[in-house]
């Protein structure tokens, strides 16, 4: 009898995907795509062609079928299934009740924030930092950075700090419980990140399914979508160096912050690999 192969078991899952009519978002954009991390990640192979011809053992196979079952079934995105996501080429742990890392924030940290910083940044912060991801990707990109990670919720911060020693960044990394700068120590940022729940009210009455599964506080933005922004922007010029610069997330929330804020100089940069919403602000772009 034959043993499927990787390649085999791509494409079954990719079918039961694209039947089920599951949502995507959470780190891939399609069936095939998501089958592909799914039968990788339990193969436990790299992303390549050389892998399409490995065969899957019966143990693998099950695995296989347990989580698209809970896939299809109960709209639980993946990497809540298997624990990781990936960020900016990083792996990073992932548990249920913290939000999965997607943001298009990954694209600006891969230019290293070209041109708008004209330095390499020295310290950074990541405000509503979930697992971590954005602020670690940044100073994993600036060797010489030290890194504050905040976070409102708990298990985000007990996550984050996994997340920081899976990349060694202990030594120049401190975790922080706060709601946005409340447990912040006074002193300036070179650059602030910061990927804010900003779903507005309508939207988060008709999320799919698989979003339903991560944990609200990290979503709703409240009416206009723009709670933690408007926070933020309030107390910006107390916090951002001169020639520093504040990256936000606010993704469908764009116009309504663009209503709100006629008068600042918000830039858009152009995604190329995708998403929306992500504003910079900066004494450089003024």
């Amino acid at each position: 009898m034959n043993k499927q192969t990787v390649a085999d078991c791509i494409e079954a899952a990719a079918g039961r995907l694209e039947a089920a009519g599951v949502v995507f978002g959470h780190g891939t954009s399609s069936a095939w795509d998501e089958a592909t991390a799914l039968v990788l990640a339990v193969a436990e192979l790299p992303d390549d062609r050389r892998s399409l011809t490995a065969a899957v053992s019966s143990a693998q196979l099950e695995r296989i079928e347990h989580l698209l079952q809970r896939r299809c079934d109960e709209r639980i995105p993946l990497p809540y299934l298997l624990g990781v996501a990936y960020f900016a080429g990083y792996r990073f742990d992932i548990t249920a009740g913290v939000v999965i890392p997607r943001s298009p924030i990954a694209e600006l940290i891969g230019r290293r924030f070209e041109p708008w910083l004209r330095e390499p940044p020295q310290r950074i912060i990541d405000l509503c930092c979930g697992s971590g991801c954005i602020g670690i990707a940044a100073a994993l990109t600036f060797p010489r950075s030290t890194l504050v990670l905040a976070d409102i919720d708990a298990d985000a911060v007990v996550l984050a700090g996994r997340n920081v020693c899976r990349h060694g960044l202990e030594s120049r990394t401190e975790v922080v419980q706060s709601d946005l700068w409340d447990q912040i120590s006074p002193g300036t940022f070179d650059l602030i990140l910061c990927n804010p729940p900003y779903v507005d009210a309508t939207d988060m009455r008709t999320l799919p399914r698989e979003y339903q599964h991560e944990p609200v506080l990290g979503l709703a933005g409240g009416e206009d979508g723009l709670d933690i922004v408007h926070r933020l922007l309030a107390v910006r010029n107390e916090r951002l160096n001169a020639d520093g610069l504040l990256v936000c997330e606010v993704g469908a929330s764009a116009a309504a912050l663009s209503r709100a804020y006629p008068e600042l100089p918000l830039f858009w940069p152009d995604l190329e690999r995708g998403g929306e919403g992500v504003f910079l602000l900066s004494s450089v772009l003024a």
